[in-house]
């Protein structure tokens, strides 16, 4: 479609451009005029796209639009006008003129907080939920007809909780602007496909509030604390709630009501009207509401604009700065000429200089923060660092103490591995990750990590030793006693929990990069399974971590007394974490996501053959903030690393993804060592039924993607397919007809369907799998053989005319071997019999339109996991793990986190 963009902010900029990519033509971008000589981002990006740009001060007067303007408009012939932000009135000529007409974005779920500050009121009346509205444009204030909105059939899920400490910038950067551009363009495609709705907005509910502005952001004090925290978050960071004391305006910011451990000593703040001082403490300010609870502020602007920490109200200006090195001045320069090109207007930036006061808005400092980053090579900076040091002078002092380590403490070192690959710089780091730091592993050993794309060497990984592991244990175990990780609350943890599986989505073309490299994967598979998933796991446990919770239990009372008796749920300790070779990350996230919100700390041991996303998931623990000593990473070998960890008297609790074999080993180790807990997921043996009365095509489809899903390597593979036989040639007809469209590749090319097996071992034993089953006579249809190029590629392999004897019937292969046979029809009893005729019990599947056939079915299959028309369909809500030998425990959904807790029975007498 033609689209005319009205709007501007960074927001309006991602519209246009996701806009732009979906194949649309934007025929004009209407924004605000420049500011202090700064073009707005939308208008920045359009004019370097070369799509015209009109930046009118303004669009009526008098009430009638600009004859000029309409003109101008006109004539771009524009079918459908996208409002995401946007600050001017547009009059009805031009909401009216295009086919389609306008859609307007509301970062709130209409018809609650119609108007300008619709995220300020969102935080300020304490929603619980938040959300954004997509609507059709009218002449009223936001009360078009609704198009998208979280509570509509169109988009179900566009909602988000509300965190208690929220503030309108974490509200929107979280949620509003990412899931908002995401919704702009969803209501684009749905109108351009003719299926966009037109919902009339209900007036039932309906909340008009005004613009927040510094005179109506004061603080009432007579309210409760959560009341006032609100207030103080909602107008964080503009415009700021504020009070009188000390003889000045006050404005507060950073409010939270987590003051658990608070204790209210320190000296003391009159503040007018409020219902008791507040108390200035090490924390921050302690405030207090009508109901005696307390609220703490972290920072505090004064009157002349300098923003301080509130611990340090009453110490004064610190006078003593550090002195800079000859290196110091250069980087302060090069600061310095990022604080010119953010400020044009600026002559000459001195150390007086105000970041905000000189134009700056919240848009620059986005900017600024990652020029310096990209200036300081990647040093860890955020938003609200700007606003503690807003002049240019205490900014550079702040940059010189974080290079030189803030609050004393030292700084990690990474010794990262560079590769190019994929247009992308790889950054891998290649050691031990124990008690924060990156080490060698004990005499420096090391081993090669090899690419199974060409058989090449990535890089030399740590191998870490007996000793490494007991280092490991050992932080662990003083992070869980004595460390942070145990004082702060569950939602604080859950916070830092969000923050990883943010910073995962910032880096998941690296990381499905990195998995390709190291285990094969195919790069557009690693993005949506191996990293997605991975990313949604931690957001899904994140949520649970203040949701962990015991029970009050009625029981026979001591009388004449009275008895209580109640539950608590408390994490175990120190786990280790074993994961497999063919979902590193992902395997990785379903069981330390868990056990990190349950409260724990672990050692994981990688696969020795995949280590390095493990590894720079280590990484990413600390630009989360995640204290040391919580995460710990050893590459090394089952052997030696998972033993250690199996017979380790301080590791409570093993978790094991990996062969039958290994999993009775532990289970035997962890017994004998201190009767540790352990979930087991162990192999599989799948079986899929196909009834004569399916989907056909569905079933081909999902049959392929049963066995040949990630090239094979997949616990829930399904080992052996059942095909009732008035289907079976056909079936199998269509099988090989899709097979031979497989495109087998580098796993980093974009048309690539089947890449590299994992590794050199895992292949051989692929190919002595196939010439077993050819020997016992089952009828090899295709493939069987490594392919002939570099690397370890395997063909795409169909087996038939399998019997249930054979050894190709009763063992898992893990590879893309397709086990095909055939069952008689309508023989319902006897099939089952075949499929739960092993000591595996994983998962299973059934295809049929006969619903009574499938409950049936899927009451009798003897494993974990059943399909009903369909397959592989995981999902971080849904607990998985299997029966039988395929092991217990489950990982993801709140079973998981059963895994991880213990249960403890607390009983008084009163």
């Amino acid at each position: 479609m033609k689209i005319a963009v009205i709007g501007q902010s960074l927001f309006g900029q991602e519209v246009y451009c996701h806009l732009r990519e979906e194949g649309h033509e934007v025929v004009g971008v209407f924004t605000v005029p420049d500011k202090d000589g700064k073009a707005d981002p939308l208008g920045l990006k359009a004019d370097k796209d070369g799509v015209p740009v009109f930046k009118f001060p303004r669009w009526r007067a008098r009430g009638q639009a600009l004859p000029n303007v309409v003109a101008t408009y006109q004539a771009l012939g524009a079918e459908l006008n996208v409002l995401p932000f946007c600050s001017q009135f547009i009059p009805m000529e031009i909401i009216n003129a295009p086919r389609h007409g306008s859609i307007i974005y509301h970062p709130s779920l209409l018809p609650r907080h119609r108007g300008a500050s619709a995220i300020n009121w969102t935080l300020i009346h304490g929603d619980k939920k938040g959300g954004f509205t997509i609507f059709w444009a009218d002449d009223g204030l936001d009360t078009g007809d609704l198009l998208l909105q979280k509570e509509g059939e169109i988009l179900p899920d566009d909602s988000c909780e509300i965190l208690p400490d929220d503030t309108v910038s974490t509200l929107y950067s979280r949620f509003l602007l990412p899931e908002g551009v995401k919704g702009m363009v969803q209501a684009v495609k749905l109108i351009a496909e003719g299926r966009a709705p037109r919902l009339p907005q209900p007036e039932d509910g309906a909340t008009y509030e005004g613009i927040q502005k510094k005179e109506t952001a004061q603080i009432n004090w007579d309210q409760p604390a959560e009341a006032i925290h609100n207030w103080i978050r909602g107008n964080d960071k503009v415009p700021g709630a504020w009070t009188e004391a000390c003889g000045q305006k006050l404005t507060f910011f950073s409010s939270t009501l987590s003051t658990e451990g608070l204790v209210p000593e320190g000296e003391t703040l009159p503040i007018p009207g409020a219902h008791r001082p507040g108390v200035v403490t090490g924390a921050g300010l302690i405030l207090f509401g009508n109901d005696d609870r307390m609220l703490l502020v972290k920072n505090i602007q004064l009157e002349d604009g300098k923003m301080i920490p509130a611990s340090q109200l009453f110490r004064g200006a610190d006078s003593t700065g550090l002195e800079l090195t000859e290196e110091d001045l250069v980087t302060a320069e090069a600061v310095r000429g990022a604080w010119k090109r953010i400020l044009p207007n600026v002559v000459e930036v001195e150390d007086s200089t105000d970041f905000f006061k000189s134009g700056a808005a919240s848009v620059d400092v986005v900017r600024l923060v990652e020029e310096v980053k990209e200036l300081c090579d990647g040093l860890e900076l955020e938003n609200e660092d700007i606003y503690m040091a807003a002049t240019f002078g205490d900014f550079i002092q702040l940059l010189v103490r974080k290079t030189r380590g803030d609050n004393k403490e030292s700084k990690c070192t990474i010794d990262h591995v560079e590769k190019t690959v994929n247009k992308l710089t790889l950054r891998m780091p290649h050691q031990l990750f124990i008690g924060g730091a990156f080490v060698d592993a004990e005499g420096a050993k090391t081993y090669e990590t090899i690419n199974p794309t060409d058989g090449s060497v990535i890089c030399q990984v740590s191998l870490a030793q007996v000793s490494d592991v007991d280092k490991a244990v050992a932080a662990a175990k003083d992070a869980f006693e004595h460390g942070l990780w145990g004082k702060i609350s569950a939602r604080d943890r859950g916070r830092l929990l969000y923050r990883l599986a943010d910073l995962l989505e910032q880096r998941q073309e690296e990381l499905a990069t990195i998995e390709a490299l190291d285990a094969g994967a195919v790069y557009t598979l690693a993005l949506k399974t191996h990293v997605g998933m991975s990313i949604q796991t931690f957001r899904y446990f994140a949520g649970w971590c203040d949701k962990i919770q015991g029970a009050t239990i009625p029981i026979n009372q001591a009388r004449p007394n009275w008895n209580l008796t109640m539950t608590r749920k408390e994490p175990i300790g120190v786990c280790g974490i074993v994961i497999p070779w063919n979902y590193p990350l992902m395997m990785l996230s379903w069981k330390v996501a868990a056990c990190l919100a349950a409260g724990n700390t672990v050692v994981i041991k990688p696969a020795q053959v995949t280590p390095l996303t493990a590894l720079k998931f280590a990484e990413l623990t600390l630009k989360a903030g995640i204290p040391k000593g919580v995460i710990n990473v050893l590459p090394g070998s089952g052997s030696v690393v998972g033993q250690r960890l199996s017979d380790h008297p301080d590791v409570r609790k093993i978790a094991f993804t990996g062969s039958t074999e290994v999993g009775k080993h532990i289970m035997k180790s962890c017994a004998l060592s201190n009767v540790k807990k352990v979930s087991l997921e162990l192999g599989g043996k799948s079986p899929l039924i196909i009834f004569a009365d399916c989907d056909l095509r569905k079933a081909v489809q999902m049959g392929m993607s049963s066995v040949f899903f990630n090239k094979g390597e997949n616990c829930i593979a399904a080992g052996r397919l059942f095909v009732e036989d008035p289907i079976h040639d056909q079936f199998v007809q269509r099988v090989v007809e899709e097979v031979g469209k497989m495109k087998i590749g580098n796993p980093l090319d974009r048309d690539t369907s089947h890449g590299p097996q994992n590794h050199q071992a895992h292949l051989q034993k692929l190919v002595e799998y196939c010439q077993r089953g050819v020997k016992e006579g089952a009828t090899l249809v295709c493939g069987g053989n490594q392919v002939p190029r570099p690397g370890f590629f395997f063909e795409p392999t169909v087996f038939t005319d399998v019997e249930d004897h054979m050894f190709i019937a009763r063992e898992e292969s893990f590879g893309p071997i397709m086990i095909i046979s055939r069952f008689a029809s309508g023989d319902v009893d006897a099939v089952l019999s075949r499929a739960n005729a092993t000591e595996f019990g994983l998962a299973s599947g059934v295809f049929t339109r006969d619903i009574s056939r499938a409950l049936y079915v899927s009451d009798k299959l003897e494993a974990g996991t059943v399909f009903v028309n369909t397959y592989n369909k995981t999902d971080v809500a849904a607990p998985f793990g299997g029966f039988k030998q395929s092991g217990f425990g489950k990982d993801l959904g709140e079973a998981a986190l059963n895994e991880y807790l213990r249960v403890k029975t607390v009983t008084f007498e009163y």
